[in-house]
């Protein structure tokens, strides 16, 4: 396991609230997978509520999750520049921890790995070059109306941060 690996999965499940079982587990909890997940449709980052360090925000960010069939999943992502640009992104996956190849713009990843260790919680490791990139924590607010994102990375200098995100529901 690599040194960054080792770094950022206790910080994942720290953030989830999960223990060491619960991210390291080869098969979803059931009831994440087979009830229709409270996740699946469309988010929308609240720009209002980005970190104070996280630079210029961009103009937009749409996140997707949808249920193809078979177990398996496809999460798009786009994000729009100040510039109007868009950079999409999208991975088909079975959300059982297992990495599978990522589609489109691939500088921040070209794969990842997500699991469901509660109906409420996704956890989300991404990958570049086969190296680690970060790890993502999602959680949905009680009502289902709302999704937090911890992202969890290494800055330049090696050390480990945490910065928060807010999703509003669109769809």
């Amino acid at each position: 396991m690599s040194h960054r690996l080792k770094i950022l999965l206790p910080i994942a499940a720290a953030i989830a609230g999960v223990t060491g079982t619960g991210v390291a587990r080869s098969t979803p909890a059931t009831s994440a997978v087979d009830a229709r997940s409270p996740f699946l449709g469309d988010w929308e980052l609240d720009l209002t509520r980005m970190p104070a360090n996280y630079g210029p925000p961009p103009k937009r960010v749409l996140y997707r999750f949808q249920d193809i069939g078979n177990g398996r999943w496809r999460t798009s992502v786009d994000i729009t520049a100040q510039d109007g640009s868009v950079r999409h992104m999208t991975v088909a996956y079975r959300p059982d921890g297992t990495a599978a190849p990522g589609e489109g713009e691939k500088s921040e990843a070209d794969s990842a790995a997500i699991l469901l260790p509660a109906p409420n919680v996704m956890v989300m490791n991404l990958a570049r070059d086969r190296m680690q990139g970060s790890v993502r924590v999602y959680t949905l607010a009680p009502d289902g109306r709302e999704m937090t994102e911890a992202a969890a990375n290494v800055d330049d200098k090696g050390q480990p941060f945490v910065r928060t995100f807010h999703f509003r529901r669109v769809a």
